[in-house]
């Protein structure tokens, strides 16, 4: 079972009711929540839900390191084959549209090793010209991935110049959909955002309240760079401006909220693609209410067999 949908709509929550009711054990599909010492920021299940059912991939990475779609595939099978061989199923969970769709369509991942001299001039050069003349130049040798990527993702674009530089196949080309050896159904949590971004705002205010500065100030003690890309997270990076001063607590609190609507947005994009395939359920604020529609729809397919 996978539970997809923006940041915010309560995709946790409802995953640990259902995992508590018909069994099961969860699969973290956020890009984000995979590293060690990143939990006020980035919304990350507390330790005592995740006692109450089996959690998988959370705290594998640390944030100095890096993390991506291929490490995560690997790591995503490995946590699934481990589950069916206790004889129960997963419950895939995350807003991380290519790590959903990577796992679940079997993606082909590039082959090809970061280039830290490549990545560095392509960060120049977005520096000097912004990022859509970087989108310009990904557009001229990958068209798809530039029209798929969020142009205000760097990082991202950089990756797909990478990809093409290094190995003479683009990146929409290495993205090849296979089909898993597994079936799945794909459910949804929806909400309006006049719902939606008055709730994460609210979320914002109580992750700065419960400690998210500090959180950055003991990754940054810790040795983790201030410009590695886990730290380009939202929240971590207004935070670190706001340590070196050149934010307000207030300003920080802002743009932090402004990101996370962006970012929802972002998600929605990627999910409304395949409306056909996704079944979306209504947020609701009643816990209680939407586990029981999804029961509904899950129970007649629980059959006791996983694969």
């Amino acid at each position: 079972m996978a539970i997809v949908g923006a940041t915010g709509t309560g995709k946790s929550a409802v995953a640990l009711e259902l995992a508590q009711r018909l069994g099961g054990e969860i699969v973290n599909a956020d890009s984000r929540q995979v590293y060690r010492g990143m939990d006020i920021g980035t919304a990350k299940p507390s330790l005592a839900d995740r006692r109450k059912v089996r959690h998988h991939l959370f705290d594998v990475a640390e944030p100095a390191d890096g993390y991506g779609l291929t490490l995560y595939q690997q790591q995503a099978k490995a946590a699934l084959e481990s589950i069916w061989a206790r004889n129960t199923f997963a419950w895939l969970v995350g807003g991380t549209g290519q790590y959903v769709w990577g796992l679940l369509e079997a993606w082909q991942a590039p082959d090809v090793a970061p280039d830290p001299a490549l990545r560095a001039e392509l960060e120049a050069f977005a520096a000097e010209h912004g990022h859509e003349a970087l989108a310009d130049r990904l557009a001229a040798v990958d068209p798809l991935s530039a029209a798929r990527i969020d142009h205000r993702n760097v990082r991202r674009v950089i990756r797909a110049i990478e990809v093409y530089e290094k190995s003479g196949r683009t990146m929409s080309e290495w993205q090849s959909k296979g089909t898993p050896d597994f079936e799945f159904l794909l459910f949804g949590v929806d909400a309006p955002r006049d719902v939606l971004y008055p709730r994460v705002d609210r979320r914002v205010d109580a992750m700065f309240e419960a400690g998210l500065v500090a959180e950055v100030e003991g990754l940054l003690a810790a040795g983790v760079p201030a410009d590695c890309p886990a730290m380009s997270s939202i929240g971590y990076g207004e935070c670190v401006r706001l340590l070196r001063g050149e934010l307000s607590l207030a300003e920080a609190k802002e743009r932090t909220k402004v990101a996370t609507h962006r970012l929802i947005r972002s998600q929605d994009q990627w999910f409304r693609r395949d409306d056909r395939r996704i079944t979306w359920v209504r947020d609701a604020d009643d816990i209680d209410l939407q586990a029981n529609i999804f029961t509904g729809a899950c129970t007649n397919v629980i059959r006791g067999e996983n694969r």
